[in-house]
C-alpha cells in the first residue's frame, strides 16, 4: 500500500480555488465571508426570537412571512436587508447599523 500525503487546510485550497489574490480564490473567499455573515445575522436573529419565547411560526406572523422563511432565515439564508429590517423590527430591535469598516458606520433602519 502506497503511502497518503496528508495536505494542511491552506494546500487543499490553493489546489482547488487557486492561490490566494487569484481570480477564482478572491471569488470562493467572498462567498465564504458572505455565508458566515449569513450565518451570524440567522443566529442573531434566532437568539432574540428565543429570548421572547416565540415560535417561528409566531415570528412568521409578525413579519408576514411563513414559518419556512424564518426557517431559512436563522439558518443564514435568504436574508435581504428590507427583510431583516422587518424581522428586527417585529422583534422590537428598533435601530441598527452596519459596521463599514474604514469607510464608516451606515443606519440601516
Amino acid at each position: 500500500m502506497g503511502q497518503m500525503k496528508l495536505h494542511d487546510y491552506d494546500e487543499v485550497l490553493d489546489l482547488h480555488f487557486g492561490k490566494v489574490g487569484t481570480p477564482r480564490r478572491d471569488e470562493f473567499e467572498r462567498k465564504v465571508d458572505e455565508a458566515v455573515h449569513a450565518y451570524r445575522i440567522g443566529e442573531a436573529v434566532k437568539k432574540a426570537r428565543l429570548q421572547q419565547n416565540l415560535t417561528q411560526e409566531q415570528l412568521g406572523d409578525r413579519v408576514g412571512v411563513k414559518k419556512a422563511q424564518i426557517s431559512r432565515i436563522e439558518r443564514g439564508y435568504s436574508i435581504t436587508i428590507p427583510t431583516m429590517s422587518r424581522v428586527f423590527k417585529a422583534l422590537g430591535i428598533a435601530t441598527a447599523t452596519l459596521d463599514l469598516g474604514m469607510a464608516g458606520k451606515v443606519a440601516l433602519w
